[in-house]
């Protein structure tokens, strides 16, 4: 078994982890580093949003023409149910960046709440390792697929298959942002909003 993209990804989950919890208290180099880091998260997370709203309105609209030219013409579009499942892939994929970023994903909410100080903080950071070490699991294999099927065209789209998996790696790399992001400037509202 290849353990080098398990290695990697730990080690950069622990460097990652660590420099968030340096950037995440005190100034001068911290706050250089966190301002920048929240200043990527506010164009990346603001990209992600709306490429996943183009990526849905892509597929309403394709799957809109499908109903419309099987049942007024009973001659259905060959290409639109495929794309209708790549943007959809799309949108989930790039969705999870923007929800990382809320704090809208499974939370623990009771741990959290009945925490403070230095417990707190160090549930936040677990939180955030697993987030990174799932991520980049993701990013890692979702990349090697990307460039496994590139000579692989879609049925009734004819493009390489690579443009579906891609969104694998490109998710999982505006969710680390917004993993990060979150981290650094956590945005309380999904746990106050709990019951």
């Amino acid at each position: 078994m290849n353990l080098q993209p398990l290695l990697v990804v730990g080690a950069a989950t622990v460097l990652a982890v660590t420099l968030a919890l340096w950037a995440g208290s005190g100034n001068g180099p911290r706050a250089t580093l966190r301002r920048a880091v929240l200043g990527l998260d506010r164009f990346s997370t603001g990209l992600a949003t709306a490429l996943a709203c183009l990526a849905l309105a892509i597929a309403f609209f394709a799957g809109f023409w499908q109903v419309i030219t099987r049942f007024a013409t009973s001659t259905p579009a060959v290409w639109s149910e495929a794309l209708v499942r790549t943007a959809l892939i799309w949108m989930a994929f790039l969705g999870v960046a923007v929800a990382l970023r809320a704090g809208a994903l499974v939370s623990i909410d009771v741990a959290h709440r009945l925490s403070r100080g230095t417990a707190r903080r160090a549930i936040e950071a677990a939180a955030l390792a697993a987030s990174l070490s799932l991520l980049g699991v993701m990013f890692w294999f979702g990349w090697l697929m990307t460039q496994r099927v590139q000579f692989q065209e879609m049925a009734g789209l004819e493009v390489s298959m690579s443009w579906g998996y891609a969104a694998i790696p490109f998710g999982a790399a505006f969710g680390m942002v917004g993993a990060v992001a979150h981290f650094l400037d956590r945005r309380g509202e999904e746990l106050e909003a709990a019951v």
